[in-house]
């Protein structure tokens, strides 16, 4: 697989539908609560999901953190392209906390039967808003645009294979990147979707049993909560399991990645506990594994190297850390997905134990 993103998508699916349309809300913080309360209100004018319909509901972040913890959503208005919602999401923290905090709010068509497509977001700078304003206001709603790369590597180990990052950030709107009132307002960097499709895994060495029963779990570090991690079916008896399965972790700015590891590990399931079998790492990290290269096959399946070698530390926002250690051509998918907008990255990377 390489070239268009389109190859894989509708454009529907996408990129959602063509933006239109605006969403009424206000904010207020309650110091007597701790409390940042969103308050949305309404929507007009939205996108038609389906033919004269959509069924929206709202989500919002409150960047830069963009785990669950973080999400808040409302109910879903069936039916509707100028729904009320007349819903508070609500936000624990202290007002000096707000400042460098960033209330990113998009509005979603809900499909039961497939994916959900989007209709379009808000991002509202909290460090430089007025909280003596507690009235509703009125925001445009802006699209999106897709970044993405493509490469192709050739393993020689047991391996994952077709690992396929893309980005969607947000268009750029007159002299920034910028999302405000009707009013004029202070322009925002872009965010997006990080979606990772995981094809299969080839050539795994047999257990005692002859066979693997085989599954892939994934954090974007330095998130190792449980909001982070995604995982694949477990594919049964199989040592070319084909798992066909997309991640997507949203909320990122296009600088997040540079400081981000996508690590990926496989696992072989059993009924009450799971074995580790290998895994990469992706990112731009400069620290190396154990001796800088991939362990043999057979260490990398039977005997997992913990105790060999240090493990030299890269770096994270400026903190050491021992994840940002990919090899050479683990940080070079990573690296063309940042620099190549807008075509897929393809790789098939060799498993490594460390």
């Amino acid at each position: 697989l390489s070239g268009s993103l389109m190859s894989l998508y509708s454009e529907a699916e996408l990129r959602g539908v063509a933006v239109r349309g605006c969403v009424q809300l206000s904010l207020c913080y309650e110091a007597a609560q701790q409390e940042l309360q969103v308050h949305v209100l309404r929507c007009r004018e939205l996108a038609e999901a389906k033919k004269q319909r959509s069924d929206p509901y709202i989500k919002t972040y409150l960047l830069p953190d963009k785990s669950s913890r973080s999400k808040r959503k409302t109910t879903v208005r069936k039916r509707s392209l100028d729904p009320i919602f007349n819903e508070t999401l609500k936000y624990k923290l202290e007002k000096r906390d707000l400042q460098g905090r960033t209330l990113n709010l998009s509005v979603w068509h809900h499909d039961s039967l497939g994916r959900n497509l989007f209709l379009g977001e808000v991002e509202i700078a909290l460090g430089a808003w007025d909280w003596a304003n507690t009235s509703p206001e009125w925001f445009s709603l802006q699209p999106r645009v897709t970044w993405g790369v493509s490469v192709v590597g050739t393993p020689k180990h047991p391996s994952l294979d077709s690992l396929l990052p893309w980005l969607q950030p947000l268009r750029s709107l007159g002299t920034g990147w910028a999302l405000t009132p009707l009013a004029a307002g202070r322009a925002m960097p872009p965010t997006g979707e990080l979606h990772i499709w995981v094809k299969d895994a080839q050539s795994l060495i047999p257990l005692q049993s002859g066979t693997v029963d085989a599954f892939v779990q994934c954090y974007v570090l330095p998130d190792d909560s449980k909001g982070s991690r995604q995982r694949t079916r477990v594919v049964k008896r199989s040592l070319n399991p084909l798992f066909n399965h997309t991640m997507v972790y949203d909320g990122f700015q296009a600088k997040d990645l540079a400081e981000a590891c996508a690590e990926f590990t496989l696992w072989h399931h059993e009924a009450f506990s799971k074995h580790q079998l290998g895994g990469i790492r992706l990112s731009l990290g400069t620290g190396e594994g154990w001796g800088g290269v991939v362990a043999p096959v057979a260490c990398r399946v039977a005997r997992p190297r913990g105790d060999g070698g240090s493990v030299s530390a890269g770096s994270s926002y400026g903190l050491p850390v021992g994840w940002m250690d990919s090899t050479a051509e683990e940080r070079q998918v990573w690296g063309r997905l940042l620099q190549q907008p807008g075509h897929w990255v393809e790789a098939l990377l060799p498993l490594r134990t460390n």
